[in-house]
Order: structure tokens, then sequence, then C-alpha cells
């Protein structure tokens, strides 16, 4: 690239302002008649007034010496009343002293300053770390929040500050340990800080500038965002360039998967309004939406038996990587040195008086959660960037912890999640290792060895009770914990054991729960209040999880909503077991072992009821709906076909309004009954296939429907190409029932403001299928096409957009602050890894 000479102007400064005040206010300061006459004298005709100090930059050139209502009178001898001169005399007089006449409340004083650079004080260079935008704090910012220049300046607090908390505007004072004073001063202890590592950070704000405020921030465990850079100004080619800045493997990884466990402490969380990605936020809606950041979901003594309990030989991980377990194993299997230090522990007998049975028994199993997402992979259309939610330990042993939790709190895998647990203060990071594809929960797996000796001990994992099922008129009780750790619960009634959700398609596609019957009660604690459905005795009958849903009012208005119900626990059972069993499916790597997880195979079809009395105005026979009737006494209802998912297997032989009659020629009522035929094909030697009777405008068809089987990791794949995050189409865009014919591999989920793709008008909610004419099916001949275009070259892009409509746009690839990148989830050590595509040097990586 060709560069011109860098022109340097010169620019004087004594960090102070001024203001041109009319001689009559002058007056009122104190100005004598003698310097007025002077003034006006040596003025141009027509002078109304002088120049008076407004403001002054503590340790500038001006502090101490000129104070806010200083009259200037003269500088070096000649009277100055207005800007242009001042300015001019400034500039000639970088790095000399000049001597300024004031009268300050009529007394005339003389100073002497040294005029200071402009340029030195002004940011030439600026930290990027997690998204972070980070620099001295320049002469125009100082002025406006009255600090000295040159302190370490959060100019965007980015994705790990905004984690702990600190907002934008933030001078660093402190952090881990050591004193920050300059930038160079920060760069040097992140440079000696590793990955997952929980370090204290103390900052001032402009708002409250006499406290300093404490957070505790957490240095990114998954390769998130870029290493740390350094962006240096470069007069000569008009641009910022960027480099390292500290070797790479200064920050090494963390040892274990969860890092350092630290006590709790309370963070003043602060609102932000903007999700940004390095300096830019980032939007899901196909025109400008906001991105406004929600934050939702806010939300004694162990069991007898514990399922989780692992045995006591090998560490209970055999050799193909399954669990070594026997069954469920007494609490008295404990050594007696735990046992003392149990006793010894007084969280541990602390229970309240008036607590009942059930809630003494499932409080030590309650965790509460605290997730964020980052804003450089928010895929698959999750709406808020930070969650909060009550989850329940389902398995506890010495290698191994098992939390389930909502979907409405742990939304997709590329998260941060915090567990603070109820039986014991302490928190520590989780790690997402299942996403249940239809039903609403996720299973965390957390590190027992990071809890501590007392702590593992007073940890319980709770006895799940899926059978027998709830029916109406029971009574359960409902347990959860407050934002402070405190368990809260009552006695409430079932109304409706098997409710049918029905929730709409959000504007964004995102998860929604389908195909699932939940329990309503009498009376809960309100729509942001999560926890567990128990017994008398304390087990769990299912988990009183948030659901997410959205509002539409008119044709252009909606808004995101919250509600809880209760989540039968048997398909959590079984995906325990599988797991305890050793499962089937790919392994993923789990606090440092291998372990097989489960497989899930699924009929991808959206169903809802109807009852049997409509379905026989629908010309159902007499016959089946006896039948129907003997099977399911209680529901007397049907299912219909509500829409298949694009792209499988039912897709061309399930038609909207089919109502499904049997499988396998067994009666089905409800949505566990395909589930468990789903299930019963893992144990069979058939092709995967459902024998489907179906009535179908008014005739009884059968069909072998095609069965699909997926895994509990969610999207693991996402690439950054001008600015547009594409992914995989996530199952709440396939609900929708259409991918292209030209290919549907390459979904943009979001787009970050100031980028190519956000200039030319490339918005999400689309997919790309050609680049320059060439097909781009998936995302691996996405990056082939991407990777040999070259800098500052313009593309001819076509798309297509949810609705189907289909579009050509050009836009003009920027390889210096848009390099094309690719995130991914390796299982083999359970870290999401950045790598480079294509930089400016045009390198193929």
């Amino acid at each position: 690239m060709s560069k011109w000479e860098a022109i340097s102007i010169p620019r004087g400064t004594l960090q102070a302002t001024f203001v041109h005040k009319g001689f009559d206010e002058i007056r009122r300061l104190g100005l004598q008649s003698e310097t007025e006459q002077i003034a006006r004298h040596a003025s141009a005709l027509g002078e109304t007034g002088m120049l008076v100090v407004d403001s002054v930059v503590p340790g500038g050139p001006a502090h101490s010496h000129l104070e806010p209502g200083d009259v200037l009178v003269r500088v070096n001898g000649e009277v100055i009343t207005q800007f242009l001169k001042l300015e001019t005399l400034l500039d000639d007089s970088v790095d000399q002293k000049i001597e300024l006449e004031i009268e300050r409340g009529g007394t005339p004083l003389s100073v002497q300053l040294v005029v200071q650079d402009l340029h030195s004080i002004t940011p030439a260079h600026f930290l990027e770390v997690s998204g972070a935008v980070i620099h001295s704090l320049s002469y125009q910012q100082a002025r406006n929040f009255r600090f000295q220049c040159g302190l370490v300046y959060v100019s965007e607090p980015g994705y790990m500050l905004f984690r702990a908390a600190v907002p934008r505007h933030a001078i660093i004072k402190k952090f881990a340990g050591e004193e920050i004073s300059k930038l160079e001063d920060l760069v040097s202890v992140l440079s000696k800080l590793s990955r997952g590592a929980r370090v204290p950070l103390e900052y001032i704000s402009y708002m409250d500038r006499h406290r300093r405020k404490s957070v505790l921030v957490t240095v990114d465990r998954h390769e998130w965002y870029a290493p740390p850079q350094i962006y240096t100004r470069d007069d000569s080619s008009g641009l910022w360039t960027a480099k390292p800045a500290f070797q790479l493997d200064s920050m090494i990884p963390s040892s274990g998967v969860n890092g350092k466990a630290t006590h709790m402490e309370h963070v003043n969380q602060v609102n932000h309004q903007e999700l940004t990605d390095g300096m830019f936020s980032m939007e899901t809606c196909c025109e400008h939406a906001s991105a406004e950041l929600n934050s939702h979901n806010e939300a004694g003594i162990g069991s007898k038996k514990r399922r989780v309990e692992e045995d006591l030989s090998s560490d209970g991980v055999l050799a193909d990587g399954s669990l070594n377990e026997t069954g469920e194993v007494k609490l008295e299997n404990k050594s007696a040195t735990e046992n003392a230090m149990v006793s010894d522990y007084p969280g541990a007998t602390a229970a309240a008086a008036n607590a009942s049975i059930a809630e003494q028994v499932i409080e030590p199993t309650l965790v509460m959660f605290e997730v964020h997402v980052p804003p450089s992979c928010m895929l698959d259309g999750v709406h808020s960037q930070h969650f909060f939610g009550t989850g329940v330990i389902i398995y506890h042993s010495h290698s191994m912890g098992l939390v389930a939790v909502d979907k409405n709190t742990v939304a997709i895998s590329s998260s941060d999640v915090m567990l603070s647990f109820a039986a014991y203060p302490i928190e520590i990071p989780g790690e997402v290792v299942f996403l249940h594809p239809v039903h609403n929960y996720a299973l965390v797996a957390y590190d027992p060895s990071a809890l501590g000796p007392v702590g593992a001990s007073v940890v319980r994992a709770a006895e799940l009770l899926p059978e027998p099922t709830l029916r109406r008129g029971d009574s359960v009780y409902l347990v959860g914990l407050s934002r402070s750790l405190q368990a809260t619960s009552r006695k409430s009634v079932v109304t409706n054991p098997c409710a049918a959700l029905n929730i709409a398609s959000a504007d964004c596609p995102r998860y929604r729960a389908t195909n699932m019957e939940v329990i309503e009660l009498d009376t809960d604690f309100g729509s942001t209040f999560s926890g567990v459905l128990t017994d008398e005795h304390g087990r769990v009958q299912a988990i009183w999880g948030s659901f997410s849903t959205q509002l539409k009012f008119g044709c252009n208005t909606s808004e995101d909503h919250q509600f809880v119900r209760g989540i039968p626990v048997y398909a959590i059972s079984q995906v325990l077991d599988k797991i305890i069993a050793g499962a089937n499916g790919p392994p993923l790597l789990i606090n440092g072992v291998k372990r097989p997880m489960p497989l899930v195979r699924i009929l991808e079809v959206e169903f809802y009821p109807t009852l049997l009395s409509k379905a026989r105005s629908f010309g159902l026979s007499d016959d089946w709906i006896q039948a129907l009737v003997k099977k399911d006494p209680v529901r007397r209802q049907v299912l219909r076909v509500k829409g298949c998912l694009a792209g499988s297997k039912a897709e061309n032989l399930l038609e909207q309004g089919d109502m499904v009659l049997a499988v396998n020629k067994e009666p089905v009522t409800c949505f566990r009954d395909i589930e468990n035929a789903c299930q019963a094909l893992d144990n069979g030697d058939n092709s995967g296939n459902l024998n489907m009777t179906i009535f179908r405008q008014g005739c009884e068809i059968d069909l072998l429907v095609g069965t699909d089987v997926r895994d509990g990791n969610g999207t693991t794949r996402v690439i950054n190409w001008c600015g547009c995050i594409v992914q995989d189409p996530h199952p709440a865009v396939r609900a929708l029932g259409y991918l292209p014919e030209e290919g549907h591999g390459v979904y943009v989920a979001r787009w970050c403001h100031g980028s190519p793709v956000h200039r030319y008008g490339l918005y999400a909610l689309q997919w790309i299928v050609e680049i320059n004419g060439k097909s781009t099916p998936d995302l691996d001949a996405f990056v082939n096409v991407t990777k040999e275009l070259e800098h500052g070259e313009f593309v001819r892009v076509r798309t297509v957009h949810l609705n189907g409509k289909p579009r050509v746009l050009t836009l003009k690839q920027d390889l210096h602050y848009w390099p094309t990148w690719e995130l991914r989830f390796d299982p083999e050590s359970a870290i999401w890894h950045r790598r480079m595509i294509k930089t400016l040097d045009c390198r193929n990586l």
C-alpha cells in the first residue's frame, strides 16, 4: 500500500478551558476598571468581553496555577481577548514557557506555565482484550470527567469486563493486586494471568469518583476473542495497525477444566445499553434493530440416598470412559475424616426451624446459575447476554457433578456459566455438556474437587422420582433459591399435570419448547422464580423451569416475556441413566476424562393436541375414538401435525393437519408416546423408521416415517466474515419449514455495527447461497470461497431471506479491521478454539 508523508501540526495546550464572557459579567468577577480600559483599547473595535478560565484539568500545566473565574489579561505581555490569538500563541510555544497575567477577584497575578504538546496527551494506541477497548485517558475526556490525563480508561467494557460489571468510562486503579497507573502496567499484569483465572480489579467512576469499587474479573477460558492486541495509529497510512500485546505463550491455560474456585461475593450489576463485539454492537434483525441487554430469569439436610454416588474403585471411570456405577449408595459410606469435616461445617446442620422436610432435603442440591453469553458468538438466536436461574444437582461424585437447569437459563453451549451452591458458600465455573434438542433442559458439569473437601461433602445430589407421574390434585412442594441463595418453599397443588405448550416462533427464531407437556400449579412465586417440585420426602418429580416467549402487539411490535412451568424429570432421568451406564455417542472431555455422551432419537415433527370431539367433526371414526379414549381416558385427545422441520426425514411424508392415530399399531395420545416409540427403535434392529397410522382427509394411511438422531452439543461452529456471524441453521430456523434449495448451510445469525455487512446491508435472518457466482451449500464450501477473496475486493453475494425472498448485493471486503475467523468447539479439549481463516497479509490459515 502506498504511503504519504505524515505531517505533524503543532498543537499546544495548558489543559485549561477558557470561555468568553462580557465585560458586564467580568466586572462582577472583580475586574478592575483600569484593566477593562486596557483591554478595550488594545482590542479590535467592538470587543465586548475577555477570556475567563472555566475549568482546569488536574495534573496539567495550569493545575494549581489557574483557577475557575481567573480573567486572562495578557500572555507574554500581549493583551489577549480572543480564542484565535490564544490558540495561535499556544501552538507556536509548544514545550516553551509563557507568562500569563490574570486577575483573580480584582487582584493582579502573574504565572509562568510550560505549554504542553497536545499530541502527547492524545492516545495514539489502545488495548483490545476480550472485546474491551482500553487506552490512556485523553485530554478531552479528562476535561469532561475532571480526571488526570493518562489514567487507564475503559472506553468499551467488552465481554470480560462486562461480566465483572465494570462500566463504560471506568478508570482502572488496581488489577490482580498491582497498582495500575498507565496502560503498560495493565498489559504487564495481563501477561502473567492464565486463562480462567479470577482476579480482583478496583476502579473508580466519574459518577462516584471518591470511592473505589472492587469486582472480580474472570479471564476468558475459551477463545471467544482474539488474544490481547495493541492498536497503534499510523499517520502515514491513516490506519490503526495491530500487534500482539505480549507473547501468546504468556497467557497459559489454567490447570483443570474449571480453574480456581472463589467464595461468593456480591457484585453490583450494571445495566449496559449495548452488546459489544470489540467496539461493535451486534444485531439479529434484518434491519437496524436495537440490541438492548435484558438481564432476566432472576430468579436442609441431604436425602437418605444418593443415586449419584460413585463406586469406590478406580475413580468410577472404566477404560471405555463409561461410569462404573453399582446403583444407589448410602450416604453413610463416607470416610470418618470426611464425616468429621462435615460435622464441623455449621451450614450442614443449620436447617431453618420453619423449613419443611422437603426443603431441608432438597436445599443442599440447589444451585444458582449466572450465565454470560459472549457477544462474539451469540448463536441460535439467543435473545440476551445475561441469564439467572436455579438448577438442581442430579449427579455428584468424586470426579464429576451434573446440574439440570432450564434452557431459558442455559440457552446455548457457547456460554460462561458460574455456579453458586446453596449447601456451601462457594462459586465455581461449570461447562455445558448437554442441551436436549426438544425438552427445555440442559445439563451442566462441574468439578467436585473445586468445592474443596468440605464443600464436596455437604453438596448433595437430588433423588429423582420419574414415576409415578403427577396427577391433578396431588400436593407438591415448590422449592427454589432467591438471588441471595436463600431457600424458599411452599406447598402447592397440581391443577394440570399435562398442559400442552403452544409457544409461537419469535421474530428472530430461537429455541422454543415444543412437543412438551408441563405441570401447572394453583400457586407459585411468580414468573421469575425457578426451582424444583418435590414430594414430601424431597424427591424431585419435576423441574420448575423458565420458558421464553414473545408477545406480539400489532404487526411490528413485540416484547419478550417468560413464564414458569413444571418439567417432568423422566426425560432427565433417561439421559442421566445413559451417561452413567456409558452412552453410545461421541466422547466429550469432562474434568479431564473422556465420557461418551448420549444421542437422542427424535421425530422432527411439531405436534399439537386436538380434542376427540373436534376430531370427530373431521371424520375420525368411532372405533378410533373409542380406542384412543381407552388408551388415555384423561386427555381424550389426538395428536395432529403442525409442521415438519425442514431437512428432516419426515418432511416429505407427513403433512400439516395429519392426525397420528398409532405408532407400530399401538394407539398414541400424547407426546411421550411418540418419544417412547423413538427410543424403542434404539433397542431394535430396524432402520430407524416408525410405522405410523395417520388420518388424512378422511382416509387412514400407514406410513414408514424416518426418525433423526441428534446429539446434545448444540451449535459448535461459527464463522465471522466481513462482520456477519454465520452458522448452520439451528432447529428453530428449520422449524419454520423452509430451507433454500440452492443451499442452506450458511445462515446469517448476527451482524456487527460498523462492519462491511452493516454498511452494505447484509443483515441477519437470511442464508448466503452464492458468492461471486460460486455456490455455498455449507460452511466448508463457504470457507473455501471466501478465503480466495482479496482485501478491498468487491464481492457479489446472493442471499435468500427466511420468507424465501432472494436478493443480490455487493460489499467490499475489509481484511484489515474485519479478518475472517472461525470459532469451533473441540470435544477433545472441551475448549472453544479460534482460528484465523484469512487476514490482511492474504495468507490462508
